[in-house]
């Protein structure tokens, strides 16, 4: 496999300062273990789990109480037992002082605490400056609203659900329900009233916190008859918080306004701890195709996961400024509260990443002082589409790391980060979902940066590919597969008692081996290139095709603005597969530009990645959280009743699936 391009080799000093490298001086000290490199500490990490996860505990000094008396049971997934006798605090563990890893870091955070541990939360709105929220006034906040839930009965294992922007009300939120066990669940104020139901209704909550109102993209929407729906569609609720900047045009007997509840002063913040296995959250998948699945996270797993990861895999660490380009409707607002954990500051944006324009994210990264900057693939490329150029307009100076998920990341983005944000940078690209809260694959502070390909599988997740055998394999394209627990994985499905939607959507394909569906390689370098969802397959003469190698080729055409591919399976073992492109506005699909395509296809892949037939449409599908989606287009166009398989709900530009739905019904 040919080697791509080295575009970035961490310094002696980067690596000596990471995380890291303490864990593993910790280990040679503390558990007489060494590796000489961290492929040696991987193979650990997932051949040895009880081990490697015990570690964790002890390395981040666990707060607890009970004991357990195995770290993991031999239970297959999904029913490993994690910690069994355990009980402990996710908030507990954000807001204790005396530090989050073990005796060695203990005087580090100490002395920090002592001189300043700079804020807690830095937050800002498209129309806002910059403001800063103190770790005192972070405390004082989430215990005034954990003192109100009491009063309003709610308890370990009610369900609190938030309508509401990415703001740092949410945040609060989150952490009160948390502190007192309750179970959390969120969706952005973009999610149509329909999507929202189909959500929440699902796990029947007590409490609703919800803005009646939420600015994006320089203008305001009005919510307030949204929120009136959900009341009306959730009989379970008995308590509703209304967040506003404005008198309440939404009045209800059972709401109350959010400030009157935070101003109250001096209550005492208390942790109820709940064992290991306790939801903590409840995130959905898409939705797209079906009732979104409600998939159902730890306490526990969710904090040594977050402390693994952003600690480990980003390097955050105490008193630098975390951000990540997120709505609560994906998973990345959930997964940015790690940085907290880590004793960083969460970096907050509420608002469009467009506006004014591209550069107004750029701006904030020099004015908040930004460390790590998280964003997604489809941001990236569109600062290159753009040709934006941070470097030139703004001291990025303070950052050091860019982390980078939600789509595969083409060597294009790669280039564009290093030749136009910061030379001396650390691009983190990581991929995980929904069903962890987490990457699976992602950044390590030990090795280069290659085009292209992502650094590493992560600690603790003995991820694979397989071939159609079901063998492992390196250096070629293979299914990926989990095939070894993780404390992160959902505890169940909400509303699936006998496991059947869970086994359903990882188990099916291979025997106790989670199968994630998507396409990748894993490297002679032990790196990670992702082509795509092995569920989207193209599959030409036998060849089995990524995705994202059409989209990667496509949009070197500028002409075309976004694309969607597909391969329909026909009769008799025929396959059709259709490109779909929308246009940039004045251009149109010529002969010609049919031509380009095809021509750059196959110079940058093969004669079988060409498709079939090109075809211009107004729009492509996309999720809520913004991703591409091609599955329900390939079930209208394989004949599957539109009413059936497209959730209009969960889709961000529902009026996308039109054009597909009158070109299947032509085609019959």
């Amino acid at each position: 496999m040919e080697s791509p391009r080295l575009l970035w080799s961490p310094t002696t000093r980067f690596k000596t300062e990471s995380n890291l490298h303490h864990y593993l001086q910790w280990l040679r000290d503390n558990n007489d273990l060494s590796f000489n490199d961290y492929h040696e500490l991987w193979n650990w990490s997932v051949n040895d789990l009880p081990a490697f996860w015990e570690s964790l505990w002890r390395y981040f000094n666990i707060i607890h109480d009970g004991s357990y008396q195995q770290v993991c049971s031999a239970d297959p997934m999904p029913h490993t037992q994690w910690f069994s006798g355990t009980r402990l605090n996710y908030a507990e563990h954000v807001f204790r002082m005396d530090g989050v890893v073990g005796e060695e870091h203990q005087q580090r955070r100490q002395h920090e605490h002592q001189h300043g541990r700079g804020p807690a939360i830095v937050f800002k709105n498209e129309d806002s400056p910059i403001q800063e929220i103190s770790w005192q006034e972070l405390r004082q906040q989430v215990a005034a609203l954990q003192h109100f839930l009491r009063r309003q009965g709610v308890q370990a294992g009610d369900r609190i659900v938030a309508y509401m922007p990415c703001i740092p009300e949410a945040s609060v939120a989150l952490l009160a329900s948390a502190s007192l066990g309750a179970v959390w669940s969120s969706c952005s104020p973009d999610f149509g009233v329909n999507a929202v139901i189909d959500r929440f209704a699902q796990i029947e909550p007590k409490v609703l916190i919800a803005v009646d109102q939420y600015r994006y993209g320089g203008k305001v929407f009005d919510k307030t008859d949204v929120v009136r729906e959900l009341v009306k569609a959730m009989p379970s609720l008995e308590c509703v918080i209304v967040v506003s900047d404005k008198d309440l045009t939404f009045s209800d007997k059972r709401s109350i306004r959010w400030e009157s509840i935070i101003q109250e002063k001096g209550h005492i913040l208390e942790f109820v701890r709940v064992p290991f296995d306790h939801p903590i959250w409840v995130l959905y998948s898409s939705g797209t195709t079906g009732l979104p699945k409600a998939i159902t996270h730890s306490q526990g797993g969710i904090l040594l996961e977050q402390l693994k990861y952003g600690t480990f895999h980003n390097d955050f660490k105490p008193g630098e400024r975390c951000f990540w380009y997120t709505t609560t409707g994906w998973m990345m607002w959930n997964y940015i509260h790690g940085s907290l954990l880590a004793g960083g500051t969460m970096v907050l944006y509420d608002g469009s990443p467009a506006y004014p324009d591209l550069n107004g994210l750029w701006k904030f990264t020099q004015d908040a002082g930004i460390h790590h900057f998280g964003t997604s693939a489809g941001f990236i490329l569109a600062n290159l589409k753009a040709n934006i150029e941070p470097s030139a307009q703004f001291d990025l100076s303070a950052l050091r790391s860019i982390g980078s998920t939600g789509s595969t990341l083409p060597p294009e983005g790669f280039d564009w980060v290093y030749r136009h944000v910061k030379e001396d940078l650390w691009l983190a690209s990581m991929s995980g979902g929904t069903d962890v809260c987490s990457a699976f694959v992602g950044g390590t502070p030990l090795w280069p940066v290659y085009a292209g390909e992502i650094q590493c599988r992560a600690l603790g997740c003995k991820l694979e590919a397989f071939d159609e055998q079901g063998k492992p394999v390196t250096g070629e394209v293979g299914e990926m597969v989990i095939s070894a627990p993780m404390p992160s994985m959902p505890v169940y499905f909400w509303n699936d008692p006998a496991f059947k939607r869970y086994h359903e959507s990882y188990f099916e394909m291979y025997a106790g081996v989670w199968r994630h569906g998507d396409w990748i390689t894993i490297t002679p370098r032990q790196g990670v290139i992702i082509y795509g969802r092995s569920d989207a397959t193209l599959n030409r003469g036998g060849v089995r095709i990524g995705t994202s190698e059409i989209y990667r080729a496509v949009d070197k055409v500028k002409e075309v603005k976004d694309s969607l591919i597909l391969c329909i399976e026909k009769e008799g073992g025929e396959f059709w597969m259709p490109l779909f492109v929308v246009m940039h506005e004045g251009e149109t699909l010529s002969e010609d530009i049919r031509k380009k395509i095809n021509t750059t296809i196959r110079s940058e892949y093969s004669p079988r990645h060409v498709p079939d037939e090109i075809i211009a449409v107004p729009d492509v599908p996309y999720t809520i959280s913004g991703k591409k989606t091609e599955t329900p287009v390939k079930k209208v166009l394989m004949g599957k009743d539109p009413a059936e398989v497209v959730n209009a709900g969960a889709l961000k530009n529902p009026g996308s699936m039109e054009f597909f739905i009158a070109l299947a019904k032509s085609s019959r």
